[in-house]
């Protein structure tokens, strides 16, 4: 690891060049899939395929010289890699979450930590680790599960509960008994735990990884509720979520323009019936399709009135309960029903879909496991559905709410 990285070369400065290149990149991806999963990890030039992309800079703010993406376009390029590789389309939304966290750090410090805009930052924001207030700052250890991507990162953030003389620290202000912040420290001063054995998303690479007794500075930490850059629709607590949903869409729209061109070509072998005139192939491909595409535009729907209100000024209190609600639920509704499209069209295909070789064996496996991810569990429903009933959500930071 790196923190003096230079800018990469002709880098994309706007999110129409970004998004170019990562539909450029996904063939390439796509080829590189096998290779990507036996690694269980980025393989270090792919990584910088991502980096040279414009893939980690897409969030940074123009202030920065970044090229500020709004969730719309964020979500467009999640959608192009992932149509080419899940594993590689998932680590590079969580690296680009360095323009997302500058707009909660000291903006004089911002550059110290941020010589290069292609820096990548992950981590795991639930407060799984113990950090003791000293003098200047904390001391943080821990243990974390699932960091995507930390094995080729340059920061990485981490949740955890604050301490002072081995006691819980309450907040200053009393809103919070036990006060828990995001720590970011240095890839270097990290273990990665090598266990990430999985049925997909073999290649994102995330692995379990501990933090010991290492110093983190009070300026290398942040709070949602606490933005210290410029207020806008990016400098928000739910935005580290929003384009991830991406990925399972992208996933989805592979696996439709797979099988209907499989569906094209093929001749039923029992009665010499080309697929294409059968009634179980058509109506197999119009259904996924209609899921498909209605799910797509509830995402997309969603996220543009969001935008549109905060980036006019507005905050998130301002969305109606429904509007406010609308974006978790997509965000869920988009990994679930990809997951459920790449499963029917893998029983369309039937046995050609079960070998290794075949991409419809990744596609169901990489969507299976991305639905395990809180973004896609029970947890979101019974969050908006006590939101919507006007009690206290379970998993707030959903719905941008932190306090």
């Amino acid at each position: 690891m790196t923190m003096t990285r230079t800018p990469v070369a002709d880098v994309p400065l706007t999110a129409a060049e970004v998004l170019a290149r990562a539909k450029a990149l996904a063939p390439k991806l796509r080829g590189r899939s096998a290779e990507i999963e036996q690694a269980r990890r980025l393989p270090a030039d792919v990584v910088e395929l991502l980096r040279e992309a414009g893939v980690y800079r897409m969030c940074w703010g123009r202030e920065w010289g970044g090229p500020e993406l709004t969730s719309m376009e964020q979500t467009e390029v999640a959608e192009a890699l992932a149509y080419g590789d899940a594993s590689a389309a998932w680590c590079g939304v969580i690296g680009a979450n360095s323009g997302l966290i500058s707009n909660f750090i000291d903006p004089d410090e911002v550059p110290v930590m941020f010589p290069s805009l292609d820096l990548a930052t992950v981590g795991v924001l639930a407060p799984a680790g113990h950090a003791e207030r000293v003098p200047g700052g904390y001391r943080l250890s821990g243990r974390w599960s699932f960091g995507s991507g930390v094995n080729h990162c340059d920061w990485v953030m981490s949740g955890a509960f604050v301490f002072e003389d081995g006691e819980p620290y309450a907040s200053p202000d009393g809103s919070n008994p036990h006060e828990s912040r995001q720590f970011v420290v240095r890839g270097d001063e990290v273990e990665v735990i090598d266990n990430w054995h999985t049925t997909g998303l073999r290649g994102s690479g995330s692995c379990d990884y501990t933090i010991t007794d290492v110093f983190v500075p009070e300026n290398h930490t942040l709070s949602w509720d606490n933005v210290k850059g410029t207020p806008g629709p990016l400098a928000q607590p739910d935005s580290f979520m929003r384009s991830l949903c991406g990925v399972p869409l992208g996933v989805a729209r592979a696996a439709l323009d797979y099988a209907r061109e499989i569906a094209s070509t093929r001749v039923d072998r029992m009665s010499g019936t080309a697929w294409a005139d059968l009634y179980r192939v058509q109506v197999v491909l119009a259904e996924c399709e209609a899921d498909y595409n209605a799910t797509r535009a509830g995402v997309y729907s969603s996220m543009r009135r969001q935008w549109e209100v905060l980036a006019a000024g507005g905050s998130l209190d301002d969305l109606t309960l429904n509007e406010r609600a609308a974006s978790p639920l997509s965000w869920l509704h988009a990994f679930r029903t990809s997951r459920s499209i790449v499963n029917r069209l893998y029983d369309l295909l039937q046995t050609w879909s079960i070998l290794q070789s075949s991409p419809m064996d990744r596609w169901m496996r990489d969507t299976a496991t991305m639905c395990q991810n809180l973004t896609a569990q029970d947890a979101i429903l019974e969050s908006v559905g006590a939101y919507l009933l006007g009690g206290k959500p379970k998993f707030r930071i959903c719905l941008g709410i932190v306090k």
